[in-house]
């Protein structure tokens, strides 16, 4: 890669540019050109202005042949409000590998949601001198795969409603005369989605003429049982009040009154199949699987059995493309899906980097949060999907983030660190090195080979580092190398680069956490909850007991687990830091996402639908009416 920016070094005793201020005064390339330097050819390019562009999936049919790069996964210690900047490190090793070092290199990572970007935490496009950019773009609409799983998500919650409000007040005949009209001629055809559940009905016959009345009967009506309907509308806004809501209250759906709810879009089982789908027809197959309901005789209804997953399709069709757009430094980056990991599995798509892989020496892609939550879903259930097996873990840790796990005092917004934060304490510090050692362990059940990024912050002391180091290696790691990126840009990182080089040659014996066969649901989900949290043992609702009988019964019981817990804690409890031992995991309830292809235990009081701070980040967002640029994004 030819480097086309120098950041200019940090006086840390001045003032420091904000994020945007960096990412605006930043010259970029042409996306075609950075298209160009990867090898993606221009009839593989739908450009969305000058400076992002959907790559089609052509491309991997084109490079089939070509053999994989090298495949790391960066991950994290258990997040902190001091931030650990894993998204930063990410960028700023991509950097370092593609503009100091001489490698090709693609970044994958998630779009943000709005939720957060305007909430409480912010963009998420990296920071300092290690950001995608331009950062605007990433951090709000880009190239609106959002708003596309935003709409094919209510579009299915309007089906379902309206499917069962309408068998409710017609007759079987009624029904399939509106389903099967009758052409000019007088023929009627069966619509594509029909077929598919004839086919499921043991029906095979090509003629609606053809059906007898109890074949009808069987085919018009799913006799739907509102109260096993787990499908929920999304919006991508932080929401608290749309949590619980009750619909069907106008006159004319009196009778259909039914409590639901909102999740944030990024908790779309729509979502987790955009970043887990291979292609287009796997995802039109994904969406025909999603199971939304089941019927009073206790059989699942599916997207397909109400014939709304070829219209699915059709919203998704540009989204099933990544985008691409660059770093500060010109390296290559796909931004393409965004489930959250704590509510979802938390990483970007199969799909891009299957494409990153056949053009670049090396893959960065990131797990959300800490690595019991991404990490963990990213091998067991976005691996198995995607048959790819990484090379090596980065494990993103901070010295101010461990000395919190220590047992540092509690950080409010707005306010000055405490002196235990900017001053060197290697007693606190060490007390919270259990959180970096279970992590590591963590990684390394997996077979793959750890190296531990040491985010560098300006208060941190030689002393310090050199005991996260250290205590780093004892644990497994095969290194651990401070990394000065979020100032230095990918200069900052070059030591970390030549780490991951150097791990990525090293054996390793891949393996699941579980097999799917032969284990039960309770299996695997006491599976994760000992031997990645470290509890002590499980214990389930009422609710969850049934779910689990229902969904055994239906034969999901093969599918991997997607925990929804905190993300703050080892265990579902966000006050409980460091390495907590001795609790009880409590299961609520459970969601079966068949189209995606897991299973959703929720943790505790784990929500689908975050709430909106005191003092939000947009109170900070604007345009300069002078400029025309956006400010207040950080």
């Amino acid at each position: 890669m030819t480097k086309e920016f120098t950041p200019t070094p940090l006086n840390l005793r001045t003032p420091v540019p904000s994020d945007i201020d960096i990412a605006q005064e930043a010259t970029l390339k042409p996306i075609s050109l950075i298209a160009e330097e990867v090898g993606i050819q221009e009839d593989e390019l739908i450009l969305y202005g000058p400076h992002k562009a959907k790559v089609s999936l052509s491309l991997l049919e084109r490079l089939k042949n070509r053999p994989n790069g090298k495949y790391i996964d960066v991950t994290a210690i258990t997040p902190t409000p001091l931030g650990e900047g894993k998204t930063t490190t990410t960028v700023g090793l991509s950097q370092a590998l593609g503009a100091h070092l001489g490698k090709t290199v693609f970044t994958a990572i998630r779009q943000p949601s709005q939720g957060p970007t305007f909430g409480i935490k912010g963009g998420a496009a990296g920071g300092g001198y290690s950001q995608i950019i331009p950062m605007e773009d990433f951090n709000l609409h880009l190239t609106g795969d959002i708003h596309a799983i935003t709409a094919a998500n209510n579009l299915v919650a309007a089906a379902l409603d309206s499917r069962m409000f309408h068998e409710t007040r017609q007759s079987d005949e009624a029904l399939f005369r509106r389903l099967c009209p009758p052409a000019k001629d007088g023929s009627r055809k069966f619509a594509k989605s029909m077929f598919v559940r004839l086919e499921k009905l043991g029906i095979d016959k090509t003629d609606p003429n053809d059906l007898t009345e109890e074949e009808i009967s069987r085919f018009v009506r799913l006799d739907i049982d509102p109260d096993t309907v787990t499908w929920r509308r999304v919006v991508d806004i932080n929401d608290r009040h749309l949590r619980e809501i009750t619909i069907g209250q106008g006159p004319k759906e009196k009778g259909h009154t039914r409590k639901t709810g909102y999740d944030i879009s990024v908790a779309s089982e729509i979502m987790a199949i955009l970043a887990l789908t291979t292609d287009l027809a796997d995802m039109r197959a994904r969406f025909g699987r999603i199971v939304l309901a089941t019927s009073h005789a206790g059989d699942p209804v599916t997207c397909e059995d109400i014939g709304i997953a070829g219209a699915m399709t059709v919203l998704m069709k540009d989204a099933i493309m990544p985008t691409l757009m660059q770093t500060l430094e010109g390296t290559p980056a796909f931004i393409h899906a965004g489930p959250f990991a704590n509510i979802a599995h938390g990483n970007s798509s199969i799909i891009a980097d299957r494409i990153a892989l056949k053009l670049a020496d090396y893959v960065l892609t990131e797990s959300g949060f800490g690595a019991d939550i991404g990490m963990e879903k990213f091998f067991d259930i976005k691996c198995r999907y995607s048959g790819l097996i990484p090379d090596a873990v980065v494990l993103v840790a901070t010295v101010r983030a461990l000395k919190m796990h220590g047992g540092g005092p509690a950080v409010k917004a707005g306010a000055p660190l405490a002196p235990e934060y900017v001053e060197e304490n290697l007693e606190l510090l060490a007390a919270g090195m259990p959180n970096l050692e279970a992590h590591i362990e963590n990684a390394l059940r997996f077979g793959i080979p750890v190296v531990v990024a040491v985010n560098s912050f300006k208060d941190d002391t030689p002393a310090e580092v050199d005991l996260v180091c250290k205590a780093a290696i004892a644990a497994g790691a095969e290194d651990a190398v401070v990394s000065r990126h979020w100032m230095e840009g990918g200069a900052g990182s070059i030591a970390l680069g030549e780490a991951v080089i150097a791990a990525c040659e090293k054996p390793s014996d891949f393996k699941f956490l579980y097999p799917l066969k032969g284990t039960s649901i309770k299996e695997k989900i006491e599976t994760i909850c000992t031997k990645i949290y470290g509890a002590a043992g499980v214990e389930y609702s009422e609710e969850a007991e049934e779910q689990i009988e229902r969904y055994t019964r239906l034969g999901f019981d093969e599918l991997p687990m997607c925990m929804a817990k905190t993300h703050l804690s080892l265990s579902h409890d966000g006050n409980l830091k460091g390495r907590p031992t001795g609790f009880i995991v409590p299961i609520r309830e459970l969601r079966a996402s068949v189209g995606a292809g897991f299973i959703y235990p929720l943790v505790g009081a784990m929500s689908t639908m975050p709430g909106l701070p005191t003092r939000p980040v947009y109170f900070d967002v604007d345009v300069d009416l002078e400029t025309g640029k956006v400010v207040g994004l950080f």
